[in-house]
């Protein structure tokens, strides 16, 4: 049996999906597996055991026909039995009827005309949830299960290495990823993790800091380590060697980006700042592991640094 999934968004969106992976490899241990997802997003499956392609189209851009017939023709020489669609656009459902593939799996709505089994869409939950949900489409009705990912050898390896030149010692360490976003509502002001920073060396001057580098924050990650130039950080380059900084860590602190689905994974204790979005769609139930912020507005540059600290250093 092959069984495509058409997956857009980011890394961290990947990730909330590794469970509806899991359980169809649980389901059908024969099964091909590929996915199609955005360019940007092809690094998260690094650390997904489950899948035997990644292929990319970038449901973002503004697709002519060429692209459309592009992907019609990846998609036709593989010859899927079943595919699963997370996205709400009926061109992606057009070209997988006109493909043929007899299981045509995607969210019930006003255009789903091409799917052979749509199934509700049921927003107020957990995401990796919604998405465990299209598996109802297949007669899967097991409970989705909790985020995991495999981390290669040497990317552990790696962050042994790493942690090694930062002098990170038996104390351990705070892993703190200063974002920035292109939604303005994510972004949190440089003043406030300054304000985190020089308060938390403070309370915990023998707890190393350290702060996370990608290639979305180096401006900001700049002015930081400008009024805090003993401050240590990291660069990661793979998303499996951002995993095993993350595992690594005894605190993890972030705002709802890529680097929050990894923190739940592994498991490290995490506090993520939110805005825009409803922490329960993207925090475990019941979790004493990943604690969520939420902003009283819908822009996280109005939680106020005390608060955090209090969450970051109870007395």
């Amino acid at each position: 049996m092959r069984i495509l999934a058409l997956v857009p968004g980011g890394i961290g969106d990947q990730i909330l999906f590794f469970p509806t992976l899991e359980t169809i490899q649980t389901k059908y241990p024969k099964a091909i597996i590929d996915v199609i997802v955005e360019p940007r997003a092809k690094a998260a499956y690094r650390v997904c055991p489950y899948v035997n392609e990644v292929l990319a189209f970038d449901y973002q851009d503004r697709n002519g026909l060429a692209d459309y017939l592009n992907l019609l023709g990846i998609i036709r020489d593989r010859e899927y039995d079943a595919a699963l669609s997370l996205g709400s656009r009926w061109s992606i459902e057009l070209l997988l009827w006109l493909n043929g593939i007899p299981l045509r799996i995607g969210y019930e709505s006003s255009t789903s005309w091409f799917l052979s089994n749509p199934v509700p869409l049921k927003k107020a939950q957990y995401t990796p949830e919604i998405y465990h949900d299209l598996l109802t489409g297949l007669g899967i009705q097991s409970p989705c299960p909790p985020l995991k990912i495999a981390v290669p050898k040497e990317d552990i390896a790696w962050a042994q290495r790493e942690q090694q030149r930062l002098d990170l010692k038996e104390t351990g360490y705070v892993l703190i990823y200063p974002s920035e976003s292109p939604n303005p509502k994510n972004i949190y002001p440089l003043e406030q993790w300054e304000r985190i920073i020089a308060k938390s060396r403070e309370k915990q001057p023998n707890l190393p800091l350290v702060l996370l580098q990608d290639g979305k924050n180096t401006e900001l990650l700049t002015m930081i380590l400008e009024n805090y130039p003993d401050l240590k950080f990291t660069k990661p380059e793979d998303v499996g060697k951002l995993a095993s900084m993350i595992a690594g860590a005894n605190l993890v602190l972030c705002t709802d980006d890529d680097v929050l689905p990894l923190a739940i994974a592994v498991g490290t204790y995490t506090i993520a700042l939110f805005g825009p979005t409803e922490a329960k769609k993207v925090l475990p139930k019941d979790s004493d592991r990943h604690l969520g912020i939420q902003s009283a507005t819908d822009k996280v540059a109005d939680i106020a640094p005390e608060t955090v600290l209090t969450k970051m250093w109870p007395s």
